[in-house]
C-alpha cells in the first residue's frame, strides 16, 4: 500500500508517498480501506519530532482519524462486517491506503455524510465530548469559552454546546474567523489581536473554559471563571510551566483539569466511542450539528495540506481524500 511518510523530522517538505506492507487485521481489529483522513495540529508536532506516538503505532505515518470501508475483519470482530462504511479514531497511521484499528474505536458513518465529512469528526468530537461534557460537565444555560474557536476542536465545541443549550464565547485571530464562529452557533467572539479577553469577560464571567494555549492564559482564565468554574486543558502551545494562584482557586472552588486522548487505553476509547454514538451521532443525524470542511487535498498533496494547516487561516477541517 501507499502511505504518506515522515522521511525525517522537519517542515511539510519531509512528507513523501512511500510503499508499505498492507496491515493484516488480528483479533478484534478491522482493516479499513481509507477514503479520507483528517489533519490535526498534533500531526505537525509529530512531523517536527515533538509528539512521539504510543508504543506499537507507526512512527512515520501520521493520521489520527479516518473514514473508509471495512475490507477485512479479524476473527473476534462482532459488530462490523466487510463492506461497512465507518469512521475511526486512531493512534496513528491514517495517512495511508489501509489501516487496522480495533472495532471499538469505529463508528458507522451516517448515511448522508461524505467520507471527507466523516473523517473530520472522530478526533475533535471525541476530544470535545470527553473534556467539555464529561470532565467539565458543561450544563445547559452555562457559558463556555473556547480559545481558538475556528480550529477543528473549536467548531465542534461551538456546535455541540449550542445544540445542547449552552452559551458559547470564542477567541479568534480575525473578525472573519469570528463571524464564521457566529454562523456555527457562537454567541459572540473576541478578537484577541484587538481585545483582551480577560477585560471583556471579567464582569460577566464564564463557567467552563476549553484551552489549548496555556502560558499567560492560565492566570486570565482563572480570573474570569465564576465560582465552581471548570478549566480544561487539551494542549499548552504557549507554555505548560506557569504560575498558579492556588488561593484564588480555593476561594472560587475551581476545578482545573485536562487530558490527552491518543495514549489512553483501549477500554476508555471503546467506552468513549459508545458515548459519542449515544450522545453526538443523533445530533449529526438530526442536522443540529454538521461537519465543517475548509479544504480537501489528494493524499499526493499532503505537503500543501500541511502548509495550509500551519498557516492557521482556515475555519474548519483540512482533509486528505482519495
Amino acid at each position: 500500500m501507499k502511505a504518506v511518510a515522515i522521511t525525517s523530522y522537519g517542515g511539510p517538505e519531509v512528507l513523501q508517498l512511500r510503499e508499505f506492507e498492507t496491515p493484516i487485521p488480528t483479533a478484534d481489529q478491522v482493516l479499513i480501506e481509507v477514503k479520507a483522513a483528517g489533519l490535526n495540529r498534533s500531526d505537525i508536532f509529530q512531523r517536527e519530532g515533538n509528539y512521539p506516538p504510543p508504543a506499537g503505532v507507526p512512527a512515520d505515518i501520521l493520521g489520527l482519524e479516518i473514514a473508509g470501508i471495512i475490507v477485512a475483519c479479524g476473527p473476534q470482530v462482532a459488530n462490523f462486517k466487510v463492506g461497512d462504511k465507518v469512521c475511526a479514531l486512531l493512534a496513528g497511521g491514517g495517512y495511508a491506503e489501509f489501516v487496522t484499528v480495533r472495532e471499538g474505536q469505529c463508528l458507522e458513518i451516517p448515511a448522508d455524510l461524505t467520507y471527507a465529512e466523516a473523517a473530520s469528526l472522530p478526533e475533535t468530537v471525541f476530544t470535545v465530548w470527553s473534556n467539555v461534557f464529561q470532565r467539565a460537565a458543561l450544563k445547559p444555560r452555562e457559558t463556555l469559552l473556547i480559545h481558538g474557536g475556528n480550529s477543528g476542536i473549536g467548531i465542534t465545541g461551538i456546535q455541540l454546546a449550542h445544540a445542547l443549550g449552552s452559551r458559547v464565547v470564542v477567541t479568534v485571530g480575525s473578525d472573519e474567523k469570528g463571524q464564521n464562529c457566529i454562523d456555527l452557533g457562537a454567541d459572540f467572539y473576541i478578537n484577541y489581536k484587538k481585545q483582551d479577553f480577560e477585560k471583556e469577560l471579567m464582569q460577566e464571567g464564564v463557567d467552563v473554559i476549553l484551552d489549548m494555549i496555556g502560558g499567560e492564559y492560565v492566570r486570565k482564565n482563572i480570573n474570569i471563571l465564576k465560582p465552581e468554574g471548570r478549566l480544561v486543558y487539551i494542549n499548552a502551545v504557549s507554555g505548560s510551566h506557569v504560575d498558579l494562584d492556588i488561593w484564588q482557586m480555593m476561594i472560587k472552588r475551581l476545578t482545573i483539569t485536562g487530558s490527552t486522548l491518543r495514549s489512553r487505553e483501549y477500554e476508555f476509547k471503546k467506552y468513549l466511542t459508545a458515548e459519542v454514538k449515544k450522545n453526538v451521532w443523533p445530533l449529526l443525524e438530526s442536522k443540529k450539528i454538521k461537519p465543517v470542511i475548509f479544504q480537501t487535498f489528494p493524499f499526493s498533496e499532503a505537503i500543501q495540506a500541511h502548509k495550509l494547516l500551519e498557516e492557521g487561516t482556515h475555519t474548519g477541517k483540512i482533509i486528505l481524500v482519495r
